[in-house]
């Protein structure tokens, strides 16, 4: 069996020699295994949505671990429990609600042959949800957005601790913010985490689309319904039949189209134009804009039945100048996601990340995307300081021959509590403290690892990369269990 992102193996466990055990057992049958100390670690680790599956050993708040690595995670893997000599602290119906399956640090090859089993079936099932061409859904979605919910700040912890609220209900969502935001990456992770995750998520602009299409769009056509019409359509609703729809942009909706929809809430029914035949739907609306719709009521643009029809559970966006310190982490995200997409990377002072912490952003989280994209073009794998950024991120009189001049009180607030990344901030101690021992480990590791990715997986190479000796690199890489990417010879 070839390594492949499909067999990929995640191991969460405290206790070093249980993970170790159960390294060697997913090894010998062919697995790929990485094993981390701590559900702590897991903020930014990288390539989680990849896993076949995510092994970890029962601990103390597993359940709160668990629910914050898959809001974080789109499209996170299934969860298996190592169970040992602790209590579990939950009930059957919690484990049975939130894992795949549970075994133990010495479970016999056939019982752990039968948990990742049922993992890889799960994973299918997710996969070809995503595949299918006939949604929209892979088109559609953003990469750069995708995981656009990174970072530890109050107004981030806020929407996650909403879309934990509501995505097991069947309420209907109204996502409100700017543009470029993420407000498709909340809709996504809400069907995920709700019942439908494994029907269809089906997005569709309203303000995209003509107002003389739209209603053929959301609800499909019959054969000759009009000119053009030479077969039947269904439309986005029979598409996102049993899953959820996201109505993007909804406050650019015609009225006209406005009276059907609700017409379509109210009555969870809905004909395709041409036809007298009614279709129940059982479809979850999620809708989103970046209007004021109340202020649309007033000037008579939006209908306010339909507005409280929608606004059932409202969600507001934080602008990314409102969550500034969160930034240093969605830029490590976007540049290995950069990394492991396009074969592109570049690395920023710590000037250049003060620079971009200073700057409006008005395009929020899509911007950024985009000029982390243009750098990795302008300085494929070099370093990006502030002389380097564009002049609307970075005013002229603010470039000077000085770019690591100290900022004034009000930048060192806005950094305090922001994470230390290697190569991309300075490093800064967060409020509550850290466990230093852990974190310059974790650093370590991340280091040598990067480093052997370099190389080819060569470790006389890697080891003149770090500048240490190759024996020195041999002992940390048994110490700390680090495999090479590729079985090669050096």
């Amino acid at each position: 069996m070839g390594k492949t992102k499909q067999n990929q193996i995640l191991v969460i466990d405290s206790d070093s020699e249980r993970a170790q055990k159960l390294l060697h057992q997913l090894e010998f049958v062919d697995y790929e295994a990485k094993a981390v100390s701590s559900p702590a670690v897991m903020e930014g680790y990288p390539g989680l949505a990849d896993k076949l599956a995510i092994i970890i050993g029962n601990c103390p708040g597993i359940l709160d671990h668990v629910a914050k690595i898959r809001a974080d995670i789109a499209q996170c893997p299934p969860f298996i429990l190592v169970t040992g000599k602790t209590p579990l602290d939950m009930t059957p119906e919690q484990v049975e609600k939130n894992f795949l399956g549970c075994i133990t640090a010495d479970t016999r090859f056939s019982d752990l042959s039968n948990v990742l089993h049922r993992a890889e079936v799960e994973s299918g099932v997710v996969r070809e949800e995503v595949a299918q061409p006939n949604k929209p859904v892979a088109k559609s979605q953003s990469p750069e957005l995708f995981r656009s919910l990174v970072g530890n700040s109050r107004e981030t912890r806020r929407v996650r601790k909403m879309i934990e609220q509501v995505a097991p209900t069947e309420a209907t969502v109204l996502i409100l913010g700017e543009s470029g935001t993420g407000k498709e990456v909340v809709a996504r992770n809400i069907h995920y985490h709700s019942k439908r995750r494994n029907k269809p998520f089906v997005p569709i602009n309203c303000g995209a689309i003509p107002s003389e299409l739209l209603e053929s769009e959301l609800f499909g056509h019959e054969k000759g319904s009009f000119t053009g019409a030479i077969g039947a359509r269904e439309g986005r609703f029979e598409l996102a039949q049993g899953g959820t729809i996201f109505l993007d942009e909804i406050g650019d909706m015609p009225l006209a189209m406005q009276v059907k929809l609700l017409r379509v809430i109210q009555e969870r029914s809905f004909e395709r134009v041409g036809s007298n035949k009614s279709i129940k739907s059982d479809v979850r609306i999620v809708a989103a804009t970046h209007r004021n719709l109340e202020t649309h009521i007033k000037e008579g643009k939006f209908r306010e039945d339909l507005y409280y029809r929608l606004n059932v559970f409202p969600v507001e966006m934080p602008r990314l100048r409102d969550r500034v310190e969160d930034l240093p982490l969605l830029i490590n995200e976007l540049i290995t996601r950069l990394e492991h997409e396009k074969n592109a990377s570049v690395r920023l002072t710590p000037a250049a990340v003060m620079a971009l912490c200073n700057y409006a952003w008005p395009g929020n989280v899509r911007e950024l995307a985009n000029l982390m994209e243009r750098m990795t073009i302008l300085h494929p794998h070099g370093v990006v300081d502030v002389k380097d950024l564009p002049s609307k991120v970075v005013p002229d009189q603010h470039s000077s021959e000085e770019p690591a001049a100290v900022a004034d009180a009000e930048d060192n607030e806005k950094m305090s509590g922001m994470p230390s990344l290697p190569m991309l901030s300075e490093p800064r101690l967060p409020r509550d403290g850290i466990d230093l021992k852990q974190h310059l480990t974790e650093i370590e590791v991340s280091l040598i690892q990067q480093a052997l990715d370099d190389c080819n997986g060569v470790v006389a190479h890697a080891a003149k990369k770090l500048q240490i000796r190759r024996t020195t690199l041999v002992e940390k890489m048994r110490k700390y269990r680090i495999q090479r990417p590729e079985e090669v010879v050096d």
